[in-house]
């Protein structure tokens, strides 16, 4: 996305447009978002502006329809951008978002666009938000489109078909944005082959001699053995149902061993949520505007009810849903939808976790805060495989945080308590807090790392300085290989020690002991195994939750204000 909007900045630089950088101080504004799509003709410019009436319902927004013929303020289509800047301008907007429907800045027309659009503006600030091709929404699009025509996809081949170059130099940068959607799509689907090509614009220098060059090698494709699913990657002209660039792709392929339904990005419902998405990142929520999802492990139903009592206290105040588990990507969908089914249009995404890695790779993932996830065990903590998990459909902005023995010094405060509860004579107990543990390593060590700095700070409490030891020791419970040798080494720990004194195990977690009792059976040691479940985690809750929405609040925090951690 940064390396989208820099291009966009670029090229408007160059070109003389006005320019206001999206981080750039200003007073507070009312934002219009004015759509800039390709003129389709009668049945194409419907699907359009169906769209925009269902994103009006939400935000202040007008449509600028640029076609063919676009030569800016002096051609036929100036009375359209005109008229929408009007439209914005009545309306109240003190500055201008421009949103391009357009899969790519490399498109023909889209590039026109961009040095003209100041010229409109009527003296407004004006700003540009990415193009379509930036968003895992109209990624899921394309998937979409693939995943009904698909059957044995080990067995087919695909081709997505892009439309637009008009030289070799444009082709190869729409090839680019083309292949991110290709790309998508493979991380879910395992075809045979999978390939994108470039269609040139019929305007073009030479177009007809290239097009006939483009279809010869995909019918050459076609022709190999297995079978072909061909997808439509644009929003291209559609006069009627016939007079369609993809009515006009699907003759070529009449008779052939090939699947071709014609279904280009739009319509979709993810179009909408991608546009409410890019509005999103340019003005500042209501505090009723956001909410919260916590991610507990979650377990049994006594684990659970822990949980939701730490959690009650902040129900009074903040719109919350629950998302138990490891990173469920049906759950937090579930519980997204929830919110913003309230009006919710940010969310603070909770990793009710115990250090600040677990599940983050996992769950920014399925946020969409990033495309480039680090899925192993080693990343989050616990074991997962490498498999693509389903990114959630969402307009929602979403900032994160979890950690709470890592990242909340107070904890050492409950953990004395633990042991004193448990206490008989401080001078001769040694005592061990037992943690469930990483698979690798570098994170079982980074985990234990964590539960060390704890105890230091638990030392200086008077309530917890004069025992014999206090140690950190984990299980790494959920790998056979690594559990066992960890499982030996804390039964040996506690062995020892109950030679020459008393022996308390903590539980270093949220609530009861998991399966240590069965681990440590036949040992001499006193157990706690409250865990952490109660007011320390509502408080953590509480100050993380509050300073997330605080800044998600600030008028000034735009999109590359909004804090991750």
């Amino acid at each position: 996305m940064l390396k989208q909007s820099l291009a966009i900045i670029a090229t408007t630089m160059a070109l003389g447009a006005c320019w206001i950088p999206a981080g750039a101080a200003a007073p507070p504004s009312k934002t219009g978002f004015l759509v800039i799509a390709p003129d389709r003709g009668f049945l194409g410019n419907q699907e359009i502006r169906s769209l925009i009436d269902e994103f009006k319902q939400s935000y202040p927004a007008a449509l600028g329809l640029i076609g063919p013929e676009y030569t800016g303020v002096e051609g036929e289509y100036a009375v359209y951008m005109t008229r929408a800047v009007q439209e914005l301008k009545q309306a109240g907007a003190t500055e201008i978002v421009a949103i391009p429907l357009f899969l790519s800045t490399s498109d023909p027309l889209m590039k026109r666009a961009i040095p003209t659009l100041s010229a409109y503006a009527a003296g407004l600030p004006l700003r540009w938000a990415p193009v379509m091709a930036e968003s895992h929404l109209i990624s899921q699009v394309v998937l979409d489109r693939v995943e009904a025509l698909s059957r044995q996809p080990e067995q087919e081949r695909l081709i997505l078909l892009g439309i637009g170059a008009t030289d070799e130099a444009s082709e190869q940068a729409l090839k680019i944005d083309v292949d991110k959607l290709l790309a998508y799509v493979r991380r879910y689907t395992h075809f045979r082959e999978a390939e994108s090509v470039i269609y040139y614009d019929r305007e073009a220098e030479g177009a007809e001699k290239k097009n006939q060059e483009i279809k010869a090698h995909v019918l050459a494709q076609i022709a190999k053995q297995g079978h072909t699913i061909v997808v439509p990657t644009f929003i291209g002209p559609k006069f009627d149902r016939s007079m369609a660039m993809t009515s006009w792709l699907g003759h070529q392929f009449k008779g052939l061993n090939v699947s071709y339904q014609g279904a280009e990005l739009l319509p979709h419902p993810n179009a909408l949520l991608w546009l409410k998405k890019t509005a999103n990142q340019f003005v500042a929520a209501r505090p009723d505007e956001i909410g919260v999802v916590i991610m507990p492990h979650g377990s049994t139903q006594p684990w659970n009810d822990a949980a939701e009592r730490t959690i009650e206290p902040l129900k009074t105040k903040y719109k919350i849903e629950m998302a138990y588990g490891m990173g469920d990507s049906g759950i937090i969908q579930n519980a997204v939808s929830l919110l913003e089914q309230q009006g919710v249009k940010r969310i603070v995404f909770v990793r009710m976790y115990e250090l600040e890695r677990h599940m983050k790779p996992l769950t920014d993932y399925i946020l969409g805060l990033t495309n480039s996830p680090t899925l192993p065990g080693h990343a989050d903590g616990h074991g997962r495989d490498s498999a693509f998990p389903s990114q959630i459909r969402s307009a929602a902005l979403f900032s994160t945080f979890g950690g709470y023995t890592e990242n909340f010094p107070p904890i050492a405060n409950v953990l004395c308590e633990r042991i004193t509860e448990v206490s008989q004579e401080p001078s001769k107990e040694t005592v061990v807090l037992l943690a469930h543990g990483a698979q690798t390593d570098e994170d079982n060590n980074h985990w234990l790392s964590v539960i060390r700095a704890n105890i230091e700070r638990v030392k200086k409490d008077p309530r917890c300085a004069p025992f014999k030891a206090i140690k950190a020791a984990t299980v790494r419970e959920d790998w056979p290989e690594q559990r066992e040798k960890a499982v030996a080494d804390v039964r040996k720990m506690i062995e020892e020690n109950d030679k020459t004194g008393r022996v308390l195990v903590i539980a270093n977690r949220m609530y009861g002991s998991g399966p240590y009792k069965k681990m440590l059976t036949g040992l001499n040691y006193a157990l706690n195994e409250k865990g952490f479940a109660g007011p320390i985690i509502t408080q953590w809750l509480e100050i993380g939750i509050g300073q997330t929405v605080t800044a998600l609040t600030n008028p000034t925090d735009k999109v590359d204000r909004v804090a991750q951690r």
